[in-house]
């Protein structure tokens, strides 16, 4: 029954065909996180980067009523000037796909299609996690719950620094989530490369991580590996500039009384505007350099199991 709803570009059908590493994105970055040109702009050389590297990418998205496992280039450029794309989590996926709605895929949702598709790698920008807040309204991503329990390893520069970093951490744990530092003793904090919370696991190389996670598929253990790849310094902000653009969008955000999944978008453009457009290239950075190392990853872990 799954496979009516699974529609595979070539490009990626082909990969499969021929056993090729493949590298899952989301769709979300580009309907809500980021302007229109710059978000198409994001998605396709993001793509050519993991091309570059050995794999095949496939980006994710819901469109009349499939779930599509790679984008041609006309619907890359529907999702990214599209004004009503859903922001599909978890809990909207049915519904996204029944209605036959244009639906950008978030963190959770493409680890979710991704495992459909059988594919075990997949790059994004940051996770979503605990939110800052927590013990007034108890907002946790739905990301944090995929990671604990679906076989997808997700490369990214750390949780969104937006968030509330130490019971991000502290929620992984307790869910038996492996986290990696690569080449870092410290979560990455989305625009910053250090955030001063010590993460349990540094490897520093590829090869070393792709053992690790062939190793657990050996074992069969549930969930996927959350790799963090710190943003490139030469494209990191200001650690304190940044949590006082942070504080003043947070405050933002409680005046308007955004609340849900509407939090992450609206601090994302509230931080974008605030820093005269610094953070939208550091979002982008570090998107290029997760795709780059993710696409690594796949090749490296492609060539332990063949």
């Amino acid at each position: 029954m799954l496979k009516k709803y699974l529609s595979f570009s070539k490009e990626v059908q082909d990969a499969i065909d021929a056993n090729q590493p493949i590298v899952a994105l989301e769709s979300t970055i580009i309907s809500h996180g980021m302007p229109y040109p710059q978000n198409v702009e994001m998605a396709r050389k993001t793509e050519s980067i993991i091309r570059e590297q050995g794999a095949v990418p496939a980006t994710i998205a819901i469109m009349d009523g499939k779930i599509k496992i790679g984008l041609e280039e006309s619907e890359l450029e529907l999702l990214g000037q599209s004004k009503d794309a859903l922001k599909v989590s978890r809990r909207d996926f049915a519904y996204a796909v029944s209605s036959k709605k244009l639906g950008a895929t978030t963190v959770a949702t493409t680890m979710m299609a991704a495992e459909m598709a059988g594919i075990h790698f997949f790059v994004t920008g940051g996770i979503g996690g605990v939110h800052r807040g927590y013990e007034d309204h108890m907002d946790v991503s739905a990301d944090l719950e995929e990671l604990a329990h679906t076989n997808v390893n997700v490369i990214c520069a750390g949780a969104k620094s937006i968030l509330d970093l130490p019971r991000t951490l502290e929620y992984l744990e307790t869910h038996g989530v492996t986290v990696v530092g690569y080449g870092t003793d410290e979560l990455p904090a989305f625009f910053t490369r250090k955030s001063g919370h010590k993460l349990n696991l540094r490897l520093d190389t590829v090869e070393e991580i792709a053992s690790v996670i062939a190793t657990k598929d050996d074992l069969e253990l549930p969930g996927g590996v959350l790799i963090t790849n710190p943003i490139p310094e030469e494209h990191q902000l200001d650690r304190d500039y940044i949590d006082g653009i942070i504080a003043q969008a947070t405050q933002d955000a409680e005046d308007q009384h955004v609340v849900g999944k509407d939090i992450t978008p609206f601090m994302l453009a509230s931080i974008v505007k605030k820093t005269d457009g610094k953070s939208l290239e550091a979002n982008i950075a570090l998107v290029y350099n997760n795709a780059k190392v993710g696409a690594q990853l796949a090749v490296a872990h492609h060539n332990i199991k063949n």
